[in-house]
């Protein structure tokens, strides 16, 4: 899920209202104002952070993609819930984009950054800080960081559980106001979701697909169908195409994962019943074969 702002998907919109937050600035400024705790690594692969604001009043939260995205840009940084991650390589995703940063993970090189033979950039504990930069500068951080070119900014600091205990007693009534606009702002748009009939997508893809009954299916011919729900990410086939029992006929994307659907017999493709970028649900049939004699 996301917002469209002018036409265009917003993410950073999208993250305002559920929080309850006034404007896109309150975001930005609470991003940059963050100091992030990595509490696991390789959450999406690479060393990829899992981290979460130490100060309660920076933890934006979201809902995931539903359903994911198919593809997400190397080093792409999304809020998931109430956590950050810092994707490592290109994949799919559903944590909704704040921004982009340099890399997580260095195989190549031996940099003051990545050392002793790890090629993963942080550790437990590490706190990340962002702050912004023009997108030409990025890019040219991104050549420079694996190569040893771009040195980061990192200071040692000790992490008191003790000091951490005051200061949450300290700014308590801070606290508790932040988290219940916040969770009056969630609230509000579950209950928008669920006004406009958005709130069981999932559940409305099963439903509402239309699902060829066998007695359509003439004789002698075979429906193939979708394994699980998900995305229809490419269709390999073409009616008239004669392919054998075994081929791989389309592809899903289903819980960040490629499935083959392959044939099921030796025939020619006489219906192709789904298109590329589709959503399709379990038990869907999506290619029509006629069985070769």
């Amino acid at each position: 899920w996301c917002e469209m702002v002018d036409g265009h998907a917003s993410n950073i919109e999208f993250i305002r209202r559920i929080n309850g937050l006034d404007t896109i600035q309150q975001v930005k400024d609470i991003v940059f104002n963050a100091s992030y705790l990595t509490l696991g690594l390789g959450d999406v692969y690479l060393g990829a952070p899992v981290a979460t604001p130490v100060d309660p009043c920076h933890r934006l939260v979201t809902t995931k993609y539903n359903p994911a995205r198919t593809w997400t840009p190397e080093n792409a940084v999304g809020i998931g819930g109430a956590y950050m991650c810092v994707y490592g390589m290109e994949g799919p995703g559903g944590y909704q984009f704040v921004g982009r940063t340099i890399q997580m993970w260095n195989r190549w090189n031996q940099t003051t950054e990545f050392q002793n033979g790890k090629p993963w950039l942080l550790r437990f504990f590490d706190q990340i800080r962002f702050y912004p930069v023009s997108a030409e500068e990025l890019l040219q951080m991104r050549v420079d960081f694996p190569h040893g070119k771009f040195k980061l900014k990192i200071e040692e600091q000790t992490f008191s559980l003790k000091e951490y205990n005051a200061f949450l007693a300290k700014e308590a009534n801070t606290i508790n106001c932040f988290k219940t606009n916040q969770q009056a702002a969630f609230e509000a748009e579950r209950d928008r979701w669920i006004a406009s009939g958005q709130a069981n997508y999932s559940q409305e893809v099963e439903a509402g697909a239309s699902h060829q009954d066998a007695a359509d299916i003439p004789a002698g011919h075979r429906a193939v169908a979708a394994h699980v729900a998900g995305n229809l990410w490419q269709v390999k086939v073409n009616v008239g195409d004669t392919i054998k029992e075994g081929d791989v006929l389309v592809m899903i994307e289903s819980m960040k994962m490629e499935i083959a659907v392959t044939a099921n017999c030796s025939g020619k493709v006489s219906q192709v019943l789904c298109t590329a970028g589709g959503a399709v649900a379990a038990g869907q049939p999506l290619i029509v074969l006629e069985e070769l004699a």
